[in-house]
């Protein structure tokens, strides 16, 4: 039944906040708080670091399912049905983690977790731009960054801070994980519930014919466009091997906080990682991001985006100080905050490196790619980080992790880097 367009009565302030705060809360749940999750329920590191790494997989493809979206239904349905789809999931979960076999029976409903999100996240972003005029667009670009950063702290910081308080109250970490997590699908269920009620009908907002969607998207014609850019090797190795390091570190950052001294780690409590890591440290990486998109717009990618690969790979140097001396929690706060800080000024130059090159006839199609293959290079050494963890030990681990930031950088100096003045020129 076709309603009528409601878009100009419904301010984007009602829906847009809690749109992309949904965006958040399954991602960071799904990628980083089960391995914490797994790893206070006696999971060894190779096997949480490998099999919570494939759960990227759903963002490194998603861009193929794509049209799926455009051709059945409309994107407010796909959002509301998807919010469904996690809210089960997520319940689904909490009570997995009281079962025998609940490592691969909540790895297996996170993976549909995982695709259910990736296809929220298409949904979703397609809704913003049918349902906001072009100037609303630009004017909350900005908000939808800043509920989507909420939502990594309500994930990694309040959520693991919770379920670590219920930890040390009731003394029974399957029953406190649970508890997180149905938390997680209440929300979703509360979220789905009121984008029910609040979402606007779009006129555009319809579902694609099939032919339509084929001629509109020529997915070899854009995909040949792509990898036959200059420079693509080397634009391929950047965007692969850049945060080779960082993906490492960023799989087992959590598992070293937590694990006992006696085994290497710092033994802190579920709760302290909550709040030195999902909270203190993502506040530190949303400051470098916002600090090092004002420094590039001053100052051009071409001058900064070597200086902030350093930043990005130099302060993991801290983790192999902690390694080696396992310092008290006071000094862990700052550290920790050090690096993610760095961390947030070389992700942004990386982010805007890859809307550079996405210029063109198929930017929104080249980027999806571009970001596709980023995730992939997350996924691949992620998954082999804790055998590798494993095998050395957390300080000859970090110290090779700081070793492999190497390649990543060294690929900066052959990359095309004037498509930046070009743009500037066609401006």
């Amino acid at each position: 039944m076709k309603t009528e367009d409601v878009t100009s009565t419904k301010s984007p302030w009602t829906f847009i906040p809690t749109l992309y705060f949904a965006e958040g809360v399954p991602y960071i749940i799904i990628n980083t708080v089960s391995v914490i999750i797994y790893k206070n329920m006696g999971i060894s590191n190779a096997l949480i670091a490998f099999w919570t790494s494939l759960l990227y997989l759903p963002w490194v493809i998603k861009m193929f399912w794509g049209p799926l979206v455009d051709i059945y239904s409309t994107k407010r349905n796909w959002i509301l049905y998807t919010q469904i789809g996690l809210m089960v999931c997520f319940a689904i979960a909490a009570w997995s983690l009281q079962l025998p076999i609940f490592f691969f029976l909540s790895l297996g409903i996170f993976t549909v977790g995982a695709f259910i999100s990736a296809s929220h996240d298409i949904a979703a972003d397609g809704f913003y731009m049918l349902a906001l005029t072009p100037e609303q667009q630009a004017q909350f670009v900005g908000i939808r960054s800043v509920f989507y950063r909420m939502a990594v702290i309500f994930g990694s910081g309040f959520l693991v801070y919770f379920a670590g308080q219920l930890e040390q109250t009731l003394g029974n970490i399957p029953l406190s994980w649970t508890i997180a997590l149905a938390v997680a699908a209440s929300i979703f269920a509360g979220l789905s519930f009121y984008h029910h009620l609040i979402l606007p009908f779009p006129d555009s907002d319809a579902p694609s014919e099939v032919e339509e969607v084929r001629h509109e998207i020529p997915f070899v014609k854009i995909a040949r466009s792509y990898f036959l850019k200059p420079g693509i090797a080397f634009i391929l190795a950047y965007i692969l091997l850049y945060r080779f390091g960082e993906a490492m570190l960023v799989k087992l950052a959590s598992p070293f906080l937590l694990d006992e001294m006696a085994k290497g780690g710092l033994g802190l409590t579920t709760s302290d990682v909550g709040l030195v890591y999902g909270t203190f440290g993502v506040l530190s990486l949303i400051v470098g991001g916002i600090l090092g998109g004002l420094i590039i717009a001053k100052y051009g990618l071409k001058k900064c985006i070597f200086p902030m690969a350093l930043a990005l790979n130099v302060p993991n140097l801290l983790y192999v100080y902690m390694a080696y001396t396992q310092p008290s929690i006071k000094w862990v706060y700052p550290l920790v905050s050090i690096e993610q800080f760095g961390y947030g000024l070389g992700f942004t130059a990386f982010m805007v490196y890859l809307m550079q090159i996405s210029q063109g006839e198929y930017k929104t199609s080249h980027y999806a790619i571009s970001t596709g293959i980023m995730a992939l290079g997350m996924m691949l050494p992620g998954a082999v980080s804790g055998y590798l963890q494993q095998s050395l030990n957390y300080p000859m681990f970090f110290l090779t992790v700081c070793l492999l930031t190497i390649p990543g950088m060294v690929t900066i100096f052959f990359l095309p880097l004037d498509a930046e003045q070009k743009s500037a020129n066609t401006d």
